[in-house]
């Protein structure tokens, strides 16, 4: 197993516990001298914060370890391609390389609707390998999703309880 699966599986389990809270399952962490420094996973739900991407909380507890807002020699991971608000903290953070899992054609601040990572008027840039256990992260989610759909139906399929009084 390589470096950036061991570190992805890591990311995956968080975004498994973002999936056992009703939580988007995605999950970051970010990496210092071969070592997690910094871990979340999507609260968005449950602090009703749009910004508790699991890149932001992990970015957070990461600056919160190294008492520094630069991570210059650190290494992000994620389930899933960072959107333009996480892609943005890690320009603002100096995080020089970041690795994620699946794409988000949606949503994607990386590779998929915009390379704000690789944009080359930025003051800093960030090396970007993409496709780490993809298809473990792309599945996660699409399981995900597919439960809330089914959920929905089933919702709407029952008759509402009519008040007898």
């Amino acid at each position: 197993m390589t470096r950036e699966t061991e570190y992805m599986k890591i990311a995956l389990s968080l975004a498994e516990k973002a999936k056992e809270a009703g939580e988007v399952p995605v999950g970051a962490v970010v990496v210092f001298e071969n070592r997690v420094i910094g871990k979340g996973f999507n609260r968005r739900e449950s602090t009703q914060s749009p910004l508790s991407h699991a890149e932001i909380e992990a970015i957070t507890e990461a600056a919160a370890y190294l008492k520094s807002w630069r991570l210059e020699d650190c290494e992000l991971y994620v389930t899933l391609e960072p959107c333009i608000m996480c892609s943005g903290a890690i320009v603002q953070s100096r995080i020089p390389r970041v690795y994620f899992g699946a794409r988000d054609p949606k949503a994607g601040g990386a590779r998929s609707l915009y390379t704000l990572l690789e944009d080359t008027r930025l003051n800093h840039r960030v090396e970007v390998v993409e496709g780490i256990l993809a298809e473990e992260s792309a599945e996660l989610l699409s399981c995900f999703f597919r439960e809330i759909r089914e959920k929905q139906k089933l919702s709407k399929k029952q008759p509402e309880s009519e008040n007898l009084e």
